[in-house]
């Protein structure tokens, strides 16, 4: 004897083309074993993983005696002992037929392996059948189902079914089909005392074999006193009761009928985003574990033979210790020769259950005669049981193909059969052949652990989806096989549940990964297809495509005697051929979810599964009764109000619901029944609450996507809908948890931000109204479901779709408000510093945004005002309001640091004070208005200091440049109007006139000191045009010092030279703008009057002659005003001539700049002013040269006569003439005049 197969020499393989298949990693092994065994020529790869063992560590068996009698009973006979298992408690011994649900109880406790990991789950018993096929004449009858990748083999008795149909009439469709298609002659088949007598003597022989050890001590507990008779009777209470039809009420009296109930182990709390107070409830508890759905063996086994993954239950006996750590025992009668079935039997026992060696007892009619130790690799070669182990091997790949590529439905209850004596396996769909009986359709009794399993792996996979999506797909096509089996009023709790899964797998909240949009239509994946073409495509789907060239197995359409088989294998012995079949139909290859990129599509995806699980739970709920009836295809009106007539304090009262709803009860749970007659606990009632929160979030994304479409009817019926399902959780629920509570605090802003562009885009309210209004069969549906338990108008007043702006800007900031009192909420206040800064910007711009409308309503009123009187009631008020929500959005802007939009509130404030100031004006009479009031200085001095606030706000350009622009602008136009006012409607009255000019040139030069010239913006034009005007007020306010100053000569030097510097400045600029032909000839007139002023007090020729000289100079540069204005002229002449271009002109001149267009009228008026004044500085000029004292130099001669000549053509121009041929005129004049003097100052007098 030999101590291991690992002891020996290793064998060298010489199918050098195989690897070895490392076996599945799974959680929980409690050890593992690696052997390869070798025969003959080839080696067969095999490795086996312990995944659980009730056994205890194996203890050394007890050699028997020679002469010792087995007919003889232990002492500890039957009774329970752990060294033996299950095998010791029963006659049958190792043999013990399977439970008809054995491979369930193995899936659902190690859920993580099935779908993908593993190829086969099976009792070991039923594995070596299908390996002897070949060799055994005896019958074989299993049920195969299929969970992906995975296959599901149990034993199905058929004699045993059929003796149980005899007594309670279920499977009689069976039971027909079978006599009328297979053994018409059928009959009960009673096994023989033989059977009986070598069962009894090899349990014997196994209690003797522990009790020399003393390792069996006997249990009172644990005898079993069946005996050979019990058969039948164990087995047939093993099976579940047929499922009949009942009433709703027989089902609400007897609950355990449904054989679905709650199973913590795969609560679906960890795969939601609902805390673990509000979990799923489960399937299945322990109650349930008299149905046959436990896991029984002695020792799960995680088994590769070969390329093949299966998991198999075992109840054989292993003994060890000292030389032998693992030998199995078996007893031999002398008498008989192993046979190749006891041979092949041996050999896969030790290989599953990586037993390296195999004990024989030899016995002659019960005395024990001699003991042999067999390696498990020697096996294959005993005396009259040689067989290849090649050939096993082929036989289990073939078997394998064969049955995945037929056994294709999930769900589906398949029935392989091969008759006793007989060669052919035929395979039968018998859910299909249920589904024919109308009757019986409910009466297959796999069908709810098939579709608990198809849940529990669905639910398994969820936890893992977080990680990897490409479990959706797997997961999609569970769940929707799952539902399709079950019917919805006897296991409403599994259908809900399971439609609220598929719900799950489209996570609303997430963006898309780039890969997430791959849809499977188009693919070759089982999953593609979705839930509406997949019972068609399922209908004609050819089972029998992937079979080989040979035909080796068929479609049963073309055996007449098998037209309700699947499948049909014709020779057990072409199982033996190497790769006879080979399984092209790919399972589940590789699953990629089918989401589609269109969030409204996925959304309604969504919703389409919370309706229908709302379906079940409402159709689950008796207290029908109770509630009105209502017509789910008659619309419930999703109402609309012109609310411009209501009151403030109505409005009020209707929007104090919001945060009256929004608080919500925070603690306590719901202790009476709902209004639809839900009892809180229930799973009815856990599971409306995750629908309702669902159906929720699926209604906020719908409406978030349709207001980034600027469609924003529609996104304020999706929110509507929204609230509407948080009405009816909040009805429901007697707890709103934190994260309900934020997500109720997100619907708030959303709802918000729509009734804000509702009001921003009052033009397009038609077209948002019928938006509004539609509504979808599925809405109606669910909001049906929703009426069930709340009326759902909490949040009316804030959803309905009013005409009214006003009351749209009102409702908006309400529900930020109610928004930020979520946020700021002891459940909320540690967890949203994020969302908390978001609303709290909202609420600041919806603040400005009412502050704007009524400073906009207060302006309104003043420019309808048709004479000026005193500011009216109305525009304080409205002026108080404006002003009291700028300061509340300040104070929001503030609380999160937002400087930038803090400092556009204070630009709007300081407007707000302007137009104070503009209402604030006196009007004296018909005369225009009066002086500048006491009331409109402190009104734009008011207005200074708010945009010196935002200026120090903002502290900086680089901080956002934008801002501070618009605000310097506002500040420089501010002091502008201020000192313009003060100029022109000086308060004369009440001010000193040095009073008066020292405040309007300190408002000018503050003015001037915002007017940013250097930067290269849209409005550096207008800050010229800007500063050239403050220039030129300048020099003409101190040119009229100048003029009326008497007395004090050294302030008449400082305002002459302070009206040159700008006058100067103010030509430059105006020069430099190129479209202010008439503000620069008026300051070049201006400036020629103050030439002419300074010289009239002059008394010497010399001096004269030299002011005389530069005030023709100055006038010399209205030449490039002149051409400016004969340029435009020329163009609105042409434009005049061309009647095809009058539209493009009428556009072109709005988009000119500030000077845009050319007054006529003011050109008319400053020629009336310039030919007088050129023709007296000419006059003079020419009398001062030819009275000249001293003789003129040659260049004096040649300038006086330019000046007569000049004179003269200006003397003889006609009056009546065009326009544009007196100022070419002009230019001509002009143009001749400076060659000959010389100056040309076009590029000296920039800015």
């Amino acid at each position: 004897m030999s101590a291991s197969a690992g002891d020996g020499e290793p064998c060298t393989p010489l199918d050098n083309a195989k690897e070895e298949v490392s076996g599945p990693t799974c959680t929980g092994d409690n050890s593992k074993h690696e052997s390869s065994i070798c025969s003959g020529s080839s080696e067969i790869k095999s490795r086996a993983v312990v995944k659980y063992c009730a056994a205890p560590p194996p203890t050394s068996y007890a050699l028997l005696q020679e002469k010792t009698d087995l007919k003889l009973p232990p002492a500890n006979w039957l009774r329970e002992n752990p060294q033996l298992g299950s095998a010791g408690t029963t006659i049958l011994g190792s043999s013990s037929k399977s439970k008809p649900f054995s491979s369930f109880g193995m899936a659902y406790e190690f859920i993580d392996c099935i779908g993908d990991d593993v190829d086969v789950v099976s009792d070991s018993e039923n594995i070596k059948k299908l390996l002897k096929i070949p060799y055994s004449k005896s019958h074989l009858s299993m049920a195969v189902h299929r969970v992906g990748r995975t296959l599901l083999l149990d034993e199905l008795d058929i004699q045993e079914l059929f003796m149980r149909s005899s007594q309670t009439g279920d499977w009689t469709w069976l039971k027909e089909f079978y006599q009328r298609l297979i053994d018409q002659k059928w009959q009960r088949k009673k096994k023989s005392k033989e059977h009986w007598y070598q069962k009894a003597i090899l349990s014997k022989f196994l209690y003797y074999s522990i009790n020399g050890d003393g390792a069996a001590e006997p249990q009172s507990d644990g005898l079993n006193e069946g005996e050979e008779d019990s058969g039948a009777d164990e087995f047939s209470s093993s099976w579940p009761t047929a499922f009949t039809s009942t009433s709703n009420a027989e089902e609400s009296e007897a609950p355990k009928q449904e054989s679905v109930t709650v199973d913590s182990s795969f609560a679906l709390g960890q795969v939601t985003s609902v805390p673990k107070e509000q979990n799923l409830p489960t399937i299945f508890n322990e109650g349930e574990n008299g149905q046959g759905l436990r896991n029984d063996f002695v020792r799960n086994i995680m088994w590769t033979f070969e390329d093949i993954h299966m998991l198999v239950g075992s109840n054989m006996p292993i003994f060890g210790g000292g030389r032998y750590p693992a030998v199995s025992l078996r007893l031999r009668d002398n008498n008989k020769p192993i046979n190749i079935l006891t041979g092949i039997d041996y050999w896969l026992d030790n290989l599953m259950c990586n037993v390296p060696e195999l004990v024989m007892c030899f016995h002659v009619n019960g005395i024990v005669q001699k003991y042999e130790m067999i390696k498990t690799e020697d096996i294959p070669h005993l005396e009259n049981s040689t067989f290849s182990t090649r050939v096993v091997k082929d036989i289990a790949q073939n078997v394998l193909s064969f049955l995945k590529s037929n056994c294709t439905k999930e769900g589906h209850t398949y029935w392989l059969f091969k008759a006793s004596g007989s060669d052919i396996v035929k395979l039968y769909d018998l859910t299909t052949l249920c589904e024919e009986a109308e009757e019986e359709k409910y009466q297959n009794p796999f069908t709810l652990p098939v579709a608990v399993l198809l849940y529990k792996v669905a639910s398994n996979l969820m936890l893992k989806a977080r990680q990897n999506r490409k479990h959706y797909g797997t997961i999609r096509t569970l769940l929707l096989n799952c539902v399709k089996l079950l019917d919805q009023d006897r296991h409403p709790q599994i259908i809900a549940s399971a439609h609220y899964m598929l719900s799950e797998l489209f996570q609303l909240d997430e963006p898309l990964e780039e890969d997430g949009g791959e849809s499977l239509r188009a693919g070759g994946s089982e999953d593609s297809y979705s839930d509406e073409d997949r019972e068609e495509e399922e209908e004609e789907e050819d089972l029998t495509e992937d079979s080989d060239d040979d035909g080796s197995y068929s479609n049963c359409s073309s055996l007449q005697d098998d037209s309700k088989a699947v499948a049909v294998i014709r020779s057990v012995g072409e199982l033996s051929v190497p790769e006879k079949y080979r399984s092209t139909h790919q399972i589940r290859p590789s699953c990629t979810f089918p989401v589609s990129q269109d969030k409204e599509e996925r959304c309604r995806l969504v919703l389409s599964y919370v309706l229908k699980g709302l379906k079940a739970v409402d159709g689950s709920i008796k207290k029908e009764s109770d509630l009105p009836a209502a017509d789910p295809n008659t619309p419930i009106p999703l109402k609309y109000e012109d609310r411009s007539a209501t009151g403030a304090c109505a409005t009020e009262k209707g929007i104090s619901l919001l945060l009256e709803r929004a608080a919500g009860p925070l603690q306590g749970e719901q202790k009476h029944t709902t209004r639809s007659g839900m009892i809180p606990g229930s799973w009815q009632h856990h599971m409306k609450l995750k629908l309702f929160f669902k159906a929720s979030k699926a209604y906020y994304v719908l409406s978030d996507a349709a207001t980034n479409l600027l469609k924003y009817g529609r996104a304020l019926r999706y929110i509507k809908l929204s609230l509407q399902c948080y009405d009816a959780y909040c009805s429901v629920s007697g707890t709103l948890h934190p994260h309900v509570l934020l997500f109720h605090s997100q619907c708030l802003s959303l709802c918000g931000d729509i009734q804000l562009m509702l009001a921003q885009n009052a033009n397009n309210r038609a077209a948002y109204l019928e938006e509004y209004s539609y509504q979808t069969k599925e809405d109606q549906e669910i909001l049906h479901s929703l009426h069930r338990e709340s009326s759902c108008q909490a949040f009316s007043m804030a959803t309905d779709l009013a005409m009214d702006p006003e009351y749209q800007l009102f409702v908006s900031s309400k529900c930020y408000e109610a928004a930020y009192e979520l946020l700021v909420s002891e459940p909320l206040k540690d967890l949203t510093s994020d969302q908390l800064s978001q609303v709290l910007k909202r609420l600041g711009n919806i603040r400005n945004e009412m502050g704007v409308y009524y400073m906009n309503q207060a302006a309104a009123m003043q420019a309808e005002k048709e004479v000026k009187k005193s500011v009216s009631a109305a525009e304080q008020e409205m002026w108080k309001k404006s002003f009291g929500f700028f300061e509340k959005g300040m104070k929001d802007f503030e609380a999160i640091g937002d400087s930038t939009n803090t400092a556009l509130l204070l630009c709007n404030t300081g407007r707000l004070m302007r137009i104070c100031a503009q209402a604030h004006c006196n009007l004296s009479g018909n005369e225009g208005r009066g002086e500048f009031s006491p009331e409109e200085a402190l009104y734009y001095n008011k207005a200074i200091d708010y945009y010196l606030q935002a200026m120090k706000a903002l502290s900086s350009r680089e901080k956002h440049s934008a801002v501070w622009d618009s605000v310097n602008w506002e500040l420089s136009t501010t002091y502008f109007t201020l000192a313009t006012l003060l100029q022109d409607y000086a308060p004369v009255s009440r001010k000193a006139q040095e009073q008066i000019e020292r405040e309007v040139t300190e408002a000018m030069m503050k003015s001037l000191k915002y007017c940013d010239l250097q930067t290269d913006s849209a409005r550096q034009p207008l800050y010229q045009y800007r500063a050239a005007t403050i220039h030129h007020r300048l020099a003409s306010m101190y040119h009229s010092c100048f003029r009326n100053q008497v007395g004090d000569e050294h302030l008449r030097k400082q305002h002459r030279s302070l009206a040159e510097l700008h006058y100067s400045k103010a030509v430059s600029l105006f020069l430099s703008l190129k479209d202010a032909p008439c503000e620069l000839l008026r300051t070049l007139l201006e400036r020629v009057a103050f030439a002419e002023f300074t010289m009239a007090g002059q008394n010497s020729s010399t001096a004269k002659l030299k002011s005389l000289t530069g005030a023709i100079e100055i006038m010399t540069e209205t030449r490039h005003a002149f051409q400016l204005i004969h340029k435009e002229l020329q163009e609105e002449q042409t434009e005049l001539n061309e009647p095809d271009s009058a539209e493009s002109a009428e556009s072109s001149d709005v988009a000119n700049g500030p000077m845009a267009g050319l007054n006529l009228q003011e050109v008319m008026k400053l020629i009336g002013v310039f030919e007088p004044s050129f023709s007296f500085l000419l006059l003079q000029v020419i009398k001062l040269m030819t009275t000249a004292k001293r003789k003129p130099s040659n260049k004096d001669e040649e300038l006086l006569k330019t000046y007569k000549n000049v004179y003269s053509k200006l003397l003889r121009a006609e009056k009546n003439a065009p326009l544009v041929s007196r100022v070419e005129l002009y230019v001509e004049l002009l143009q001749q005049l400076m060659q000959r003097t010389g100056s040309d100052d076009t590029g000296t007098r920039k800015p």
